[in-house]
Formats: structure tokens, C-alpha cells, sequence
């Protein structure tokens, strides 16, 4: 969706809001009425000057004479400094206060250059799966990227963002997500582990697929407290009886209520964990917590 919106006055708006007012002295002193009506449509008394422009590039007189309001101008000039482009021409009629006749006398002289078509266009929409005649040709364009088939896979632990978005139902912030989310875990072992993600929609698991090799193993006989605790599944936090103790020890029966802490208590009372059933015993350790953190232990010195 395209959204204009009129900016703070720098230097280049105030010099386009110089232009427009030049125009608009000279289309007065030459008996054109070039603002709109209160209703936003055409003036009885105006003389328009319908002719081809690409919005892209057509100047503020140019506009003006379309029988765009100069309010309407400086938008347009505001949307295109800020990077914004016009790829088609529906794009235009998104313009705030634009009313459907004014875009309707105005749909047959826009015409955009091939300049600002995406570079995707550059390639034969068979490539992509549709018949150049397809009414999805223009779609192809502006979609991206093209999504997987059933039956497609892409490896959750080496994929990127861009390929993840190639899974129906997964958009740049899923995407961003499962790849955050993995570089804080050192890698999946299993697909399922998504569903530790927020609203990924479950369909996409079929299209993933992972090897456990590309786990990141966590040397737990010698990292520190703080590199122990940045891992998803070492917390700092333990619940009981719904309540969170966090950074403390309760002082009742002595307990230690975060996981890295545990860990590092028992190699300096025990010495090297050889493995994480010796901490079965630890209340901060119960069976499914062990159970998901084994994969990425390495017990080496």
C-alpha cells in the first residue's frame, strides 16, 4: 500500500513549494484556475492540460496542469525523495484526496517508464511458472518471492531470510525470527523447535528440513555463567507455585532458581559434567528440560 505523507520543510521542499508558487503566478496570470474545488474534482473555470506524464518524473508545472492541486504536488515530490516510486498505474490513484473522476480522466495519459519496472521483469514469466499471457504476469512482478511446492525443502539451519520467505505463510518477519531465533540456539535439531517461534504457522514445518550435524554444541565444562545463559534454553529464571524468582537464591531452603548458576555450582563441587543426568537431581533440571538441552551439549575440556 502507498501511503503520501507531506514532511518537515528542508531545503528541497522548500524549493519545490518555490516552483509551485511560480506556476501558479503564471497559470493565474494566464487565466487558468488551477486549485481543485472544495470537493476535491474538476473546477468549471479551470483549463486543463491533459497530456502523457510518467509520475515518476513530471515537474511541478506539468502537474499542476493536470489539474493537481499544489498541496497534491508537493506530496508527489515528498513520496519520490523519500524513495518512493510509482510502478503501475494504480499506484497513482492512491494519491491523498485524488477522487475517482479525477483518476479516471487522468488513467490514459499516465504512462511509466520501463526504467522503474522491477528487474525481475527482465526474465520470461515462464521462468516462473506462468504463460505469458497469464493475467498473473503483472503479479509475478511485484510479488516476491515466488513460493514453494509441496513437496519442496529448505534446510532451517543454513537457509536464509530470503529463502524462508519462500514458504507459504512465512513474511520478512517470520523470516527475521526464525533466523534470530536460530543464531541464538546454535542451530535446530528438529523442525519442531519452530513452534517455539510465535504464530509460524505450522504448514510450514513441511518445508523445512535439518540435519543435526549443524548443531552448535555448547562446551558446558567451560564457558562462564554469563556465555551459559545466552542460550534460549538455559534461563535465568525458574517458575514454582507461579511465581518468578530471578537473580536470587531463596533464602528458606537454599535453592537455586536459574539454570547457569546450577551448572557452574556443581562443576566447581563435582568437577566436569559428563553428562546432564547428573543434574537430574537439580530441581531447576527436570526430565523435559534435560531432555531438550542434550542435543547441544559437548562435554569435552
Amino acid at each position: 500500500m502507498i501511503v503520501f505523507f507531506i514532511g518537515g520543510r528542508n531545503r528541497k521542499s522548500l524549493a519545490v513549494t518555490d516552483s509551485l508558487r511560480q506556476s501558479e503566478h503564471y497559470s493565474q496570470r494566464n487565466g487558468m484556475n488551477i486549485y481543485s474545488d472544495k470537493d476535491g474534482g474538476y473546477s468549471s473555470q479551470r483549463e486543463l492540460r491533459l497530456e502523457p506524464f510518467d509520475p515518476n518524473t513530471a515537474d511541478s508545472t506539468q502537474l499542476l496542469h493536470l489539474g493537481l492541486a499544489p498541496w497534491q504536488v508537493r506530496s508527489i515530490y515528498h513520496y519520490r525523495a523519500k524513495g518512493g516510486i510509482f510502478r503501475k498505474p494504480s499506484d497513482f490513484a492512491r494519491l491523498y484526496g485524488l477522487t475517482k473522476k479525477q483518476y479516471r480522466a487522468l488513467e490514459p495519459y499516465i504512462h511509466i517508464s520501463d526504467d522503474y519496472a522491477p528487474a525481475s521483469s527482465l526474465y520470461s514469466t515462464k521462468e516462473n511458472g506462468f504463460p505469458e499471457n497469464s493475467q498473473l504476469k503483472d503479479t509475478v512482478h511485484y510479488s516476491y518471492p515466488v513460493k514453494l511446492h509441496n513437496g519442496q525443502q529448505i534446510s532451517l539451519n543454513t537457509s536464509d531470510t530470503s529463502s524462508f520467505q519462500k514458504i507459504p505463510g512465512i513474511g520478512s518477519g517470520y523470516a527475521r525470527a526464525i533466523v534470530n531465533y536460530r543464531n541464538r540456539l546454535g542451530g535446530f535439531y528438529s523442525v519442531k523447535q519452530i513452534e517455539e517461534i510465535g504464530g509460524v504457522p505450522p504448514v510450514a514445518e513441511k518445508f523445512l528440513k535439518v540435519l543435526p550435524s549443524e548443531v552448535h554444541k555448547l562446551k558446558i565444562n567451560q564457558l562462564t555463567i554469563n556465555q551459559l545463559r545466552r542460550h534460549p534454553y538455559i534461563n535465568f529464571y525458574h517458575i514454582i507455585n507461579d511465581v518468578v524468582y530471578q537473580y536470587y537464591t531463596y533464602s528458606i531452603r537454599n535453592f537455586k532458581f536459574y539454570q547457569a548458576r546450577a551448572i557452574f555450582d556443581f562443576r566447581r563441587l563435582h568437577g566436569p559434567i559428563k553428562s546432564l543426568r547428573q543434574l537430574a537431581n537439580d530441581r531447576d533440571f527436570p526430565p523435559a528440560e534435560i531432555a531438550r538441552l542434550e542435543p547441544y551439549i559437548d562435554y569435552g575440556m
